[in-house]
């Protein structure tokens, strides 16, 4: 594990072994309106490998998601205006091929939320967790 100064806050950043392996490529956008936590995934996921968008909202996630070729989906649930839910509801009906791994500082979402997605953790969770599940994709 590293410290590492990331917008005033001093964050840990988790180094699995191996991690800096191209991920073949894989293309993830990441969706949070949570500034800092989305430029902290998005360093997790480019330290792994992965070639990483990001999107501050579900409507700029959306707009990206429809014409970027994606690979996978790291979205947050609660955000203002649209929530993960709504976003993931509308990828599905778009491309629903992409696997989306929905991120929550809740316990126990709604059913018919998890059911939209391929992988639900709580942010809780952590960075070695998130890397874990989200590889876990790809190999399937």
């Amino acid at each position: 594990m590293k410290a590492r100064q990331c917008g005033g806050i001093l964050t840990a950043v988790w180094k699995e072994p191996g991690a800096n392996l191209p991920q073949d490529g894989h293309v993830v956008l990441c969706v949070d309106d949570e500034v800092v936590g989305l430029q902290v995934r998005k360093l997790i996921l480019e330290r792994s490998g992965y070639t990483v968008l990001t999107a501050h909202d579900g409507p700029t996630g959306l707009t990206i998601f429809n014409d970027k070729a994606i690979d996978a989906v790291v979205l947050d649930y609660a955000m203002p205006g649209m929530h993960g839910g709504e976003v993931a509801a509308k990828m599905r009906e778009a491309k629903p091929h992409v696997p989306i791994l929905l991120l929550s500082a809740y316990m126990g979402l709604p059913a018919e939320v998890t059911r939209l997605v391929n992988v639900y953790m709580t942010k809780g969770e952590g960075a070695p967790m998130l890397l874990q599940k989200l590889n876990a994709l790809f190999q399937n």
